[in-house]
C-alpha cells in the first residue's frame, strides 16, 4: 500500500483511536531514526512538518471556537 491515494482511503477507514495509534507509530519511528543517525534529512523534515501540521490544527480550533 504505497500508493497516496490507498493510503488515504486506508486513513480515512480507521478508527479514532487507531489513528492515533499510527501517528504515536510515525513518530516512535522517525524519534528511532533520530537516534540512529541524528543527521537524518527525512527525520528531520517528518518532525518539522509535523509540527507544522499540529500547529495549523491547532489555529483552525482557535478560529472555530
Amino acid at each position: 500500500m504505497n500508493n497516496p491515494n490507498d493510503i488515504w482511503e486506508a486513513l480515512g477507514e480507521l478508527a479514532e483511536d487507531e489513528a492515533a495509534h499510527v501517528i504515536t507509530r510515525l513518530f516512535t519511528m522517525y524519534e528511532d531514526e533520530l537516534k540512529r543517525n541524528p543527521d537524518s534529512a527525512e527525520a528531520h523534515q517528518f518532525f518539522q512538518r509535523l509540527g507544522q501540521a499540529i500547529s495549523l490544527t491547532c489555529e483552525c480550533n482557535l478560529n472555530r471556537r
